[in-house]
Order: C-alpha cells, then structure tokens, then sequence
C-alpha cells in the first residue's frame, strides 16, 4: 500500500497593491485544490512571500519580509521559504543570488507553480529567467478569499501601456490585456455567490479595459452595465482612473444606476505642464480642474480621490505650489502623496534624483496637512445625517466597535467609518448595508451609530 504524502501547511505573506492580492489569492487556490492546509504564515511551515516592487519603501518592506522569514526557517520554525510576485518578475537573479536561504522564485506568470515550490519538487528550478509577464488569469482559476469584510477584487485587466517615466511597471506585468467581458461576468457571480457584496474592479489603468478587445473607450461602460445587469451586488466600484482616457458615459451611467457607486480615484500625479510632460503624462491644472467639474456637474454627490508624487527630478518651488493650489481649489475628498524614488530601468532613471529628500519631505507633509484640513471640514459636513454604509465586522483595534465603510469610502485607501451605538437586539452580519447616523467627524474617519 502506498503512503500518502503528506503535505505541509502553507501561509502567505501579501504585500503590496490589490491587484498583487488577486495574485495571492489565485495562488491559495491553487494550494487548496491540490489538498494544502491554508494557514496563517506565524503557524505555516512554508511561507510564500508575494513581494511588491514598485517604489523604494515596498521595496524595502518586501526584502524585510523575505528575511524575517529566512530567520525564521534558519531558527526552524519554517521548512521553506517561496518568494513571489513584482520583485521575482524584475529583481529575481539578484535576490536568487543574495539570498540563497530561500528555496524557490515563482515570477508573475507562475501562479500555479505554488504547490510545487510549496512541496520542493526537484522538477521545479530554484530560479529560472523572467520574461515579460503575459499571462492573464481567467474565471477557471481557483481563487481563495483571504478578506472577510463583505468587499473583493475582481482584476479586470492585466499590464499597462502607459509610457510613465516614474514608473516600471510595464516592466513587470507588460503591456495591457484585458479579461473578456463573459469571464469577468462569470468569476464576478462565483464571488456573488460566496457573499462578497461590494465588487471593487481593479487593473493598472481600468479606464483602458477592452482597448485591446476592440472595444474602444467604451469598454468599462460595457462592463459595468453587463455586470449590473447580471449580478445583484448592492456596490459595484472601480479603481482606478486616467485622466486622457476617462469616458465620460461612465459618470452618465454612475447618475442612472445607484449600485455603480459615485466614486472615482484618479492618480493625477503632478499638475504642472512642464513635470507631467517629463513624467511623460498629458494635462496641466486647468484641463484637469475643468475635468473634475464637469464630472461633479453629472453626479454631484461624487467623492473624488487623487495621487501626487512630490520630488520629481526638476520640480521647484513653484511646480510645488502649483500642486497646492490646485489640491485647495479642486477639494478632494480624499488624497495621497508619495515622494519620488528613482526606479532602475525606468525613463526618469537618467534625470537622477536632485530634490533633496528634506524637501521632499516638507512638500509631502505640506499636501497632507491641507489634504487633512479639505477631508476634516468634508467629513464635519456629514455629522447628523444618514447614509449606507457597508459593515466590515469587528474593529481590528478594540471589539467594542465595529467598522462600516460609506460608499465615499473605498477599501484599505481611505477612511472608514467607527460604529458605537447599535439597537438593541441587533445582530451584525458582515457585508450588510445599514443606515447609520454619523456623530462624529475626523480627518480620516467617521463616528456613527446604526440607525434603527
């Protein structure tokens, strides 16, 4: 009688973007459909480490997380050690000759590989040579959850075309490819059907879904409506937004169907014409300000979000202040702000990195500070009224509150809403939409109580 294998328990420690949390959860998939026990990494006895490569800080996070868990297996609480994901695909020699503890690389294109690496299959190389990634997983990959707050990620696209000079992620997961509109629909009713309730459509440039198909710019409208059409998820909200291939017909429809939830988070980047034609980008302040009006003229409610890199190789002073006012004119709901890292093999590569990180630094906390005073008032404005919001279950710091999210309030990126007061007898049940009466305001976050 031959025995049967038995196979390690397997955690997997995500880093980095939700279209990188996709990747972890297709990989999950993978392991339970070949009879892996699924655990926390802290309990696993082989941990796969799915890295993110795109700026110096998730860098540095990553290879931390890689060496916390080499510790680790060195101190034997883990067998070994599976590095994955943006690093492998642009980094893995180096990582394969530096660190030589870990036992296998599996690059972008090798989701499926996680049971084999998991085993050490003598089949599988340590590391091989990345090519450009140009996979594209579809509705028949298996796909395990790891998030219990009623939202998912359905990764509609694959890659980027754009030629940002900041940025090298093309590098990485190559050049745009989209899903088809019926495996999206299908893997969007699987995650229906396992109770997510709001549906979070993601990729590098969502606005650019079905260029490639032959759809034009009118692919994401067509999306959206065949997803309203043939799914019933109470939100359905996409991330993220450019600004040269934004269709307006998606704010018509964003007007007409209260499910498409009236958000949008466009990373504009910089506002100076003279910055963005370097960063190889379109626009200046008053193409962009005329944009957000016009798309505030449609759907009035809407919360807008944006993204601004500081620092950028020849920004001054005046280039900064530019972005200033034009963050204290347009008042977004909510912002983000990086400062510039020099990405190796990227178009800025070559314009070196001038601006002194100091100044970097006081030009990111000036943005944020105004950011907090515009959000602060925003949010100051809802105190006493009602809206729906999505209910995420248990604080994560005390479980004497439980968290929600307004549809103004997108998963992991923005604030959320703290619930104290809830009716009497009222059971809480993850996914719910309730009505709840906000109390109280701050910069990120809203106190509310679930209204009866």
């Amino acid at each position: 009688m031959t025995k049967k294998l038995e196979l390690p328990s397997v955690g997997v420690v995500s880093l980095g973007c939700p279209k990188n949390l996709v990747d972890t959860e297709v990989m999950l998939g993978h392991l339970k459909q070949d009879g892996f026990a699924l655990s926390d990494p802290e309990k696993a006895r082989v941990v796969i480490v799915n890295t993110c490569g795109f700026i110096d800080a998730a860098k540095e996070e990553s290879v931390n997380a890689i060496l916390r868990e080499v510790g680790r297996k060195e101190a034997g609480e883990v067998d070994r050690v599976v590095v994955a994901g943006c690093m492998v695909q642009k980094y893995g020699r180096e990582l394969a000759d530096e660190i030589p503890e870990v036992d296998h690389f599996l690059g972008l294109d090798e989701l499926e590989k996680a049971p084999a690496a998991a085993l050490g299959l003598p089949s599988l190389p340590r590391f091989t040579e990345k090519p450009l990634a140009t996979r594209l997983y579809d509705d028949r990959a298996p796909r395990v959850l790891t998030g219990r707050k009623g939202y998912a990620y359905l990764k509609v696209a694959e890659g980027c075309n754009n030629p940002c000079t900041f940025c090298t992620i093309p590098q990485m997961r190559g050049l745009q490819r989209s899903r088809t509109v019926a495996s999206l629909v299908a893997e969007a009713q699987s995650l229906e059907a396992q109770g997510v309730r709001e549906l979070v459509l993601i990729s590098q440039d969502t606005t650019r879904y079905g260029e490639d198909l032959g759809l034009g710019r009118t692919g994401l409208v067509s999306l959206v409506g065949a997803l309203l059409a043939e799914t019933s998820f109470p939100w359905i909200r996409f991330l993220y937004a450019y600004p040269k291939t934004l269709d307006p017909g998606l704010f018509t429809l964003m007007a007409r169907e209260p499910r498409f939830v009236p958000y949008v988070d466009m990373p504009l980047q910089h506002v100076s014409r003279r910055i963005l034609a370097a960063m190889m980008r379109r626009g200046d302040a008053a193409s962009f300000r005329k944009q957000f009006e016009e798309v505030r003229a449609i759907v009035p409610d809407i919360a807008l979000r944006t993204t601004f890199i500081v620092g950028f190789p020849g920004e001054t002073t005046g280039d900064f202040l530019e972005v200033r006012e034009f963050l204290e004119a347009v008042r977004f709901d909510n912002a983000g702000v990086f400062t510039y890292s020099p990405e190796p093999g990227s178009g800025a590569e070559p314009l070196g990195d001038p601006v002194p990180q100091e100044v970097k630094e006081e030009r990111l906390a000036a943005l944020m500070q105004l950011q907090q005073e515009i959000s602060l008032s925003k949010n100051r404005a809802k105190r006493g009224k009602t809206f729906e919001a999505l209910l995420e279950g248990p604080s994560d710091e005390t479980e004497m509150l439980l968290e929600a999210r307004l549809a103004a309030q997108a998963p992991e990126i923005d604030g959320r809403v703290l619930i104290n007061d809830v009716p009497d007898g009222w059971t809480p049940r993850i996914g719910e939409i309730v009505r709840v009466t906000v109390t109280e305001a701050h910069p990120y976050d809203l106190v509310a109580r679930v209204v009866a």
